[in-house]
């Protein structure tokens, strides 16, 4: 790719900027959210197509007219926002539109027999006849994978791939990796997680702000060298100290909460005032399923949850929203978004009654301060507060989603996944803010696969297994081993 611009309505996307892969070579693309890594990568996979510049494929010009001629080039997508259809079962969404037929009826026990070898190599332990819609978001996104590497695909572009995966599952796919660049396929990968990038990658290529910003050899990839030429600046480490407000008379507690996803299992536990419970599991473990439950978007099986001692009314989000209970959700697209809303009534949409006059209407200057507020502080990359949030970067979607609930004051806000598709300088300052939260009073909750980010900010680590708390780890027993041997139903 050489010479690419790319300019959307009020955003100039790309300027000039160039890019290369050899056959059975591993590269990733870094940089900030709205560096232009998934419009870059977006262009080469036939989404979108460049205003000006040239791209070729094997030494030959090539104009990406659409997905399907990208698939014909060779060329494979697993995007960092899903494209599967939950309404159909694995094997469907691996060959959905390559469908074998006879007489024209789908044979399905083909399909089935075609997808399993795929499943087995990620190490997906689950039917082709399985509803997409039964899975984790971390099981999602290997089908996704799965799908890619069923069209024999020469390079595979991987957006943030293992940003719901846990260590476990991401070790699998980093094999996969070595595997399909052994057998001659190149990888275009697309990363926050600079240990990963660290492991698996030939060379490295940082944008900034749209343009080139640099690029790294073998042995010049490492953690401080990638954020130098993703941020032009120092980033502060991870800090790992202990909340110095904890008060553990007051906070959150759960008493034998049941979930829909193990209606056998009663959980039990507490998040004190001014604490971060970090709470780490494998994909499946349910920690998902018991923060949509105390939050009230799941059936309520039965359990108890208090604020400061005093038991609070369950069964729907409306009721857990004003007793302070806010859930900042895995999948922000779907279930923490309205894409199509702007910034604005986005940020607004769960308290519009702090906004409305006693008759009922709106104050959109008062919205639209909040918003600006909730922009500068979470340094939201927009052109204003009424841009549509579906014109936004992942992470900057992410941040409007804990823009919503900061407008407010909450008891205890639950962030699952907090950093999915965030970069590293974004990372920083939501840490730096979690930790402010917990400082003023907040017991946090917050659900994460990272383990550097588990191990790094949390008070206490809480760790489930099929359903079940196996364990809450004091600080003073952090480790990864003593995680995963709780993830995995062993006592620490």
């Amino acid at each position: 790719m050489r010479g690419i611009n790319k300019t959307f309505p009020g955003v100039k996307a790309l300027t000039s900027v160039d890019f290369d892969i050899a056959k059975g070579e591993v590269v990733a693309l870094i940089g900030e959210n709205g560096a232009g890594k998934s419009t870059l990568m977006n262009i080469l996979g036939g989404v979108h197509q460049p205003d000006s510049g040239t791209i070729q494929v094997n030494g030959e010009n090539v104009s990406i007219k659409s997905v399907s001629h990208a698939d014909a080039l060779g060329i494979g997508f697993v995007h960092q926002e899903l494209n599967i259809l939950d309404n159909l079962d694995v094997g469907a969404n691996v060959f959905l539109g390559r469908e074998p037929r006879r007489m024209g009826l789908i044979q399905k026990q083909i399909i089935e027999d075609k997808t399993n070898p795929f499943l087995e190599m990620l190490g997906l332990d689950i039917s082709p006849n399985t509803p997409v819609s039964k899975l984790s978001i971390g099981q999602q996104q290997l089908v996704e994978i799965a799908k890619a590497l069923s069209k024999e695909a020469k390079i595979i572009i991987m957006d943030e791939p293992t940003s719901s995966l846990t260590i476990s599952e991401t070790d699998k796919l980093l094999k996969v990796i070595s595997d399909l660049k052994n057998e001659g396929i190149s990888i275009i990968y697309i990363s926050h997680r600079l240990g990963e990038v660290s492991t698996c990658a030939d060379r490295v290529v940082a944008l900034r702000d749209g343009s080139n910003a640099g690029t790294l050899t073998k042995n010049e990839i490492n953690h401080d060298n990638m954020v130098s030429l993703m941020v032009g600046r120092e980033l502060e480490r991870t800090s790992n100290e202990s909340g110095s407000n904890i008060d553990i008379s007051k906070g959150f507690e759960a008493k034998d909460l049941i979930s829909s996803n193990y209606p056998n299992c009663k959980i039990s536990f507490k998040v004190f005032s001014g604490e971060i419970l970090g709470m780490a599991g494998l994909v499946g473990a349910g920690r998902s399923e018991i923060a949509q439950t105390i939050f009230g978007v799941d059936p309520d099986l039965g359990g108890t949850i208090y604020i400061d001692g005093n038991p609070i009314k369950r069964g729907s989000a409306k009721a857990s929203i004003k007793a302070g209970i806010y859930l900042a959700p895995e999948d922000r697209k779907r279930t923490g978004l309205i894409t199509e809303f702007d910034i604005i009534k986005n940020v607004s949409l769960a308290s519009l009654k702090n906004y409305s006059n006693r008759i009922g209407l709106i104050d959109s200057e008062s919205e639209e301060t909040t918003a600006s507020n909730q922009i500068n502080k979470l340094n939201i990359k927009t052109p204003s507060a009424d841009t549509p949030v579906i014109n936004l970067s992942g992470g900057n979607q992410q941040k409007v989603v804990l823009g919503k609930w900061l407008s407010m004051n909450p008891k205890l806000i639950i962030f699952d996944e907090p950093t999915r598709g965030i970069d590293v300088g974004a990372k920083a300052e939501i840490y730096k803010l979690m930790r402010k939260l917990a400082d003023n009073g907040v017991a946090i909750l917050m659900i994460s696969s990272d383990m550097e980010e588990v191990l790094g900010i949390s008070d206490r680590i809480a760790v489930m297994h099929e359903g079940k708390i196996t364990g809450i780890l004091d600080r003073e027993k952090f480790s990864e081993e003593n995680i995963m041997n709780l993830a995995v139903g062993r006592s620490s």
